[in-house]
């Protein structure tokens, strides 16, 4: 689906993405790659191929979009150094070409050196490209950049007639900031009380709709 945002063309991907066709950029968030070696590591046994997948919807987008830039709204890991940080440092190999720019997010622990090992620069609070502000976490102060974040993993209840109800990830939209849905299947859902003239986008198995 394609909207309007703060004046720019923005495309939102049934892969849980958006790109920004003007800067060819693609903007993701809350990846956390390793938290399923993280659980096994515990003793939870979560499939390796958790993290795998991941990349490879990553893989997808950039062959759809060809972008120069990947954006990535904070928690792209989940806390320290572990094998599906070592697939991700192997799939960064096989695809050098374009920049990646994480905001740091709460999960994202790794050590500088580490960051620089997989060629990507960090920002500490935030990354400003106007007219957007990408951060992780919705500001409390309010400016003339709209903000886009992540954190929360949005997801949003649809209704159907005869009492069914579907849990969907969704893009949401207020006058002043966009909460990007979390990028990996791994995660769990988290309501949002809407404002007036907010906008959900689900995302369904074939595309995105607005509710």
């Amino acid at each position: 689906m394609t909207i309007n945002c703060s004046g720019e063309e923005l495309i939102l991907d049934k892969e849980r993405a958006i790109y920004w066709p003007a800067k060819r950029m693609l903007i993701i968030s809350d990846i956390h790659i390793g938290k399923s070696a993280h659980f096994r590591r515990s003793g939870i046994p979560v499939p390796a191929t958790v993290g795998q997948n991941d990349l490879s919807r990553i893989t997808k987008l950039i062959e759809a979009y060809t972008p120069d830039i990947l954006v990535i709204t904070g928690d792209m890991f989940h806390n320290r150094m572990n094998s599906d940080v070592e697939d991700f440092k192997a799939w960064r190999v096989e695809h050098p070409t374009f920049q990646i720019h994480l905001i740091k997010g709460n999960h994202d622990d790794l050590e500088v050196e580490d960051y620089k090992g997989l060629n990507i620069e960090i920002h500490q609070k935030e990354l400003l490209i106007y007219p957007f502000r990408f951060i992780h976490d919705k500001p409390k102060m309010t400016d003339n950049y709209f903000n886009i974040t992540g954190h929360i993993h949005p997801g949003i209840t649809v209704y159907g007639k005869a009492r069914q109800r579907l849990r969907l990830p969704c893009f949401y939209f207020s006058s002043t900031c966009a909460v990007l849905p979390a990028f990996s299947a791994f995660t769990g859902l988290s309501d949002i009380k809407p404002g007036e003239g907010d906008t959900f986008y689900a995302i369904t198995p074939t595309k995105v709709v607005a509710v």
